[in-house]
């Protein structure tokens, strides 16, 4: 395992939290304040698997950025958001809303590593 890349770890979670303000158009500063911490925990994850995957096999092959980045939101966060959102009551059209931007906020993620490399 190689060393987490904590300057991509801290640049990752303030562009993953601002694509999400952004796209889900989060208007209060409660929202805003505890979207950066969340976001912290969500890359730091990201980066441990990406230093456990090693830099010199993200380097011969550059899409497992997005395949760990994309993998997380498509098999866990999206699917978690589904059930959340079906059991209070949200429509689908929202909750395909919300999922596409978790998925492009975790792609961004991907993207601020692979580019921090």
């Amino acid at each position: 395992m190689g060393p987490v890349n904590w300057v991509g770890v801290v640049v990752a979670a303030i562009a993953m939290a601002a694509v999400l303000w952004v796209t889900l158009r989060a208007k209060a500063v409660t929202a805003a304040i505890w979207m950066l911490p969340l976001a912290l925990v969500s890359s730091a994850m990201l980066g441990h698997a990406l230093a456990r995957i090693g830099a010199e096999k993200l380097a011969a092959k550059p899409q497992l950025f997005f395949m760990q980045s994309g993998g997380l939101a498509l098999a866990f966060v999206i699917p978690a958001l589904f059930i959340s959102q079906t059991r209070h009551g949200v429509s689908l059209r929202q909750t395909k809303i919300d999922s596409t931007a978790f998925l492009a906020a975790y792609l961004v993620m991907g993207a601020v590593f692979w580019g921090l490399s």
